[in-house]
């Protein structure tokens, strides 16, 4: 059997497509959900969505939210995500040591930047694991 899966951003349809297993990037650590797994609600970190259709796997880079589990239907709702086959692995990287560097020019008293930098790290650590493989 298989499960219907769905992530969807508030400007577009990231995946629709039928899967044999999902791993979520919940708030309590890595999620896995197969086919008949029980009813739930989850909120999601900033991370890797990885899914496996066809043995074959491929991931998402997701930037927190909320997924939802019912009668093998997985509904995920996201801030914003990006297929891990669209996103460039060397631009990926670069983006990754900027965040890092900007994080590390913060200082202690500007708890906004602070957040916001961190947030960034999250986000592009996501995406340069979700260029590579499971």
């Amino acid at each position: 059997m298989t499960l219907t899966v769905k992530v969807i951003a508030p400007d577009q349809t990231i995946l629709d497509t039928v899967a044999e297993e999902v791993i979520l990037p919940s708030a309590t650590g890595q999620l896995g959900i197969l086919t008949d797994h029980a009813p739930l609600i989850s909120a999601l970190e900033t991370g890797v969505l990885r899914f496996r259709k066809d043995k074959a796997w491929a991931a998402i880079a997701l930037t927190g939210g909320f997924a939802e589990v019912e009668e093998n239907e997985v509904t995920v709702l996201v801030r914003s995500g990006e297929l891990g086959s669209a996103i460039n692995p060397d631009d990926a990287r670069k983006k990754l040591e900027e965040a890092e560097q900007t994080l590390a020019g913060i200082k202690a008293e500007d708890k906004q930047g602070k957040i916001q930098a961190e947030q960034a790290l999250r986000t592009a650590r996501a995406r340069l694991q979700a260029t590579t493989s499971i």
